[in-house]
């Protein structure tokens, strides 16, 4: 800037004729006013920066039990027999289904060809939603659909030490490509796990598009594949865990049937240690940055007395 009003001077005449037009003009006001404003710059970066210091632990004890969501991610749940598609209605239930439990612990496993463990048991709800809409095909590398790993890996992540206060909630199409299924659903019931199962597709099947390529999913002779929603499969789950089957067709009907169900079971004494207040300081940056600016615009580049 000061460069700048040096060649502005040079361009409009005798230099000395210049001085002698601007000797009112003050560099040390202008000098002060650059640095307010770069203050100002600094204030607004920290404001945004949105610092804050992490407040005191707060135990607080609720009455909940421990949700395990297991939700089928193969390439079949692309079918669109249910619009959008099985997988997006699946998603959009589980939104609806996390906000119900506000009062238990929720995890995430996603399955196709094997089972992984996306989010284990936390109370962290929008944590589980956030997981849930990242859900696809693409996460689980192996395809399939193999029922057997994904309620054994939900039966770990319980405590063993316990035979209540544990449900999953399996949500598929049913296709099942593992007999051993119905056998790890009896083991899940000795342990007290209530495995509850939705049932997501149409008895009479949809062909699979593939994203990547666009073209119908096809067997090894070459025919287009058609996925079916097996519901036997899901009763069968249900019923040696003394669980309910839901199929999905309206979301609210399914959400308020499945949570009615997960809150009448005991429910246990939970304690969370978690850090309920933050203090933010954004207010007092930014504060401090429009308090300079109106300081800014009342200092003058004159001089107070002029000779």
């Amino acid at each position: 800037m000061v460069r700048w009003k040096e060649k502005v001077g040079k361009r409009i005449g005798d230099p000395q004729l210049v001085k002698q037009l601007i000797k009112s003009f003050s560099a040390g006001k202008f000098l002060a006013k650059f640095v307010l404003i770069l203050f100002v710059v600094f204030l607004l970066i920290a404001g945004m920066a949105n610092l804050r210091a992490r407040g005191a632990a707060e135990n607080f004890t609720r009455q909940g039990v421990d949700v395990m969501i297991v939700l089928d991610v193969s390439k079949s749940m692309l079918a669109r027999d249910i619009k959008p598609s099985r997988l997006d209605k699946a998603k959009q239930f589980l939104y609806k289904l996390v906000d119900k439990l506000q009062s238990d612990r929720v995890g995430l496993i996603l399955f196709a060809g094997r089972a992984y463990m996306q989010m284990p048991l936390t109370p962290d709800h929008s944590a589980a939603k956030m997981y849930i809409s990242e859900a696809g095909p693409e996460v689980v590398p192996t395809q399939g659909t193999v029922f057997a790993d994904a309620l054994e890996m939900a039966n770990n992540s319980f405590n063993r030490n316990e035979h209540k206060y544990k449900a999953v909630v399996l949500v598929s199409d049913g296709e099942d490509h593992d007999p051993e299924g119905l056998k790890t659903a009896k083991q899940l019931a000795d342990d007290g796990v209530m495995v509850n199962t939705v049932g997501i597709g149409s008895p009479d099947g949809s062909i699979i598009v593939d994203p990547t390529t666009n073209e119908p999913k096809r067997d090894e002779k070459g025919n287009i594949v058609i996925s079916k929603l097996n519901e036997a499969e899901l009763q069968g789950i249900s019923n040696a865990t003394n669980g309910i089957y839901i199929r999905l067709d309206n979301l609210e009907d399914a959400t308020i049937t499945l949570s009615q169900r997960l809150d009448g079971m005991e429910k246990r004494a939970l304690t969370e240690s978690e850090f309920i207040n933050y203090k933010n300081y954004f207010p007092w940056f930014i504060g401090a940055a429009l308090l300079l600016l109106i300081i800014e615009l009342f200092i003058t580049e004159r001089k107070t007395k002029t000779t």
